[in-house]
């Protein structure tokens, strides 16, 4: 059985690796939940909240989780909602580490 991204850790990235494929990213996505593919470079997300409060705490654990793995989203606090863009930024485009970061990601929101 395949590890789940969950299961899986980022790997540093700084560059000189091609960005994954329309069909790479395709097989990946039935993992995920939620989340969108734009101009196939960058994986999006809006989160909702019940309030700011909430919002923003889960800001400081999607912080957290992106120190752990050493690939960092552009997160976007307003209240009620988080929005997450992620890409990786040295290969103009998507790697794994975006979907794996994705999956702790929805993982930290119900923590």
């Amino acid at each position: 059985m395949a590890e789940t991204l969950t299961g899986k850790h980022c790997v540093p990235c700084e560059g000189g690796v091609p960005t994954l494929t329309a069909d790479e990213v395709a097989a990946l996505m039935p993992q995920l939940d939620g989340w969108s593919v734009e101009d196939n470079t960058r994986l999006t997300k809006p989160y909702t909240f019940p309030d700011f409060v909430q919002a923003l705490a889960f800001v400081n654990r999607a912080g957290a989780v992106a120190e752990e793995e050493g690939h960092h989203p552009d997160l976007l606090l307003s209240w009620g909602t988080v929005g997450v863009v992620l890409t990786t930024w040295a290969i103009g485009g998507l790697s794994e580490n975006d979907f794996i970061l994705a999956a702790k990601l929805d993982k930290a929101r119900t923590a």
